[in-house]
């Protein structure tokens, strides 16, 4: 039985909900939140204990990117990444600076203080009003099918409200790109009652 140590708020946690329910995995989700007794055993499954942690039989990773990779090599339909290297580094390295730029600018807001919190806010903001024009080539995040970019890229797109950033009518490819990821089936069912929340969605 595959386990996954998650929580209900977390971007980090979000993505591998999302990887799961795209590939249909069935799963035992532990909300290490509420519930307290299972969740009991993270710190000895990760010397971190942190969320997510994936436990699958006797094999046990942290870390999101870790974790994903391993989901889409381990349950290979639908595939999330192309098969040919040059293609595939690519992503990876749209990959790695969604991480290092996207994700470190909503990082912050989340977790520093006001004025760091609304720099990073602002930073966010014109970082995804530039990127507008890579939304519109092709029919996903610079790929023609999804991929691990847009599981990471949806889940922080759906926390803008959350973050207080309205991109008013600067991006309106990034607006359509949303629309269109959030409402697949796929990305509805890898949300909590906390994400729908940040939407004013009352389950």
């Amino acid at each position: 039985m595959t386990t996954l140590y998650t929580t209900p708020a977390g971007l980090d946690s979000h993505r591998v909900r999302y990887v799961m329910s795209k590939k249909g995995i069935s799963v035992n989700i532990i909300d290490v939140e509420i519930d307290f007794d299972q969740a009991a055993d993270l710190p000895e499954l990760n010397p971190y204990n942190e969320t997510p942690t994936l436990e699958d039989r006797d094999l046990v990773l942290y870390g999101a990117r870790v974790i994903t990779e391993y989901l889409d090599e381990r349950y290979p339909h639908p595939p999330l990444m192309p098969v040919d290297p040059v293609s595939r580094a690519r992503l990876r390295l749209v990959h790695y600076r969604v991480m290092r730029d996207w994700y470190t600018l909503a990082r912050q807001i989340e977790t520093a203080g006001q004025k760091k919190a609304d720099q990073a806010r602002k930073q966010l903001r014109e970082a995804l009003i530039a990127a507008n024009e890579l939304f519109a080539i092709h029919p996903y995040l610079m790929h023609s099918e999804l991929s691990l970019i847009d599981c990471a890229v949806v889940p922080l797109l759906w926390r803008l409200p959350f973050y207080r950033i309205d991109l008013g009518n600067k991006a309106p490819d990034v607006e359509a790109y949303m629309e269109t990821m959030f409402n697949r089936e796929s990305f509805r069912a890898s949300l909590t009652e906390t994400e729908l929340e940040m939407h004013g969605i009352i389950t």
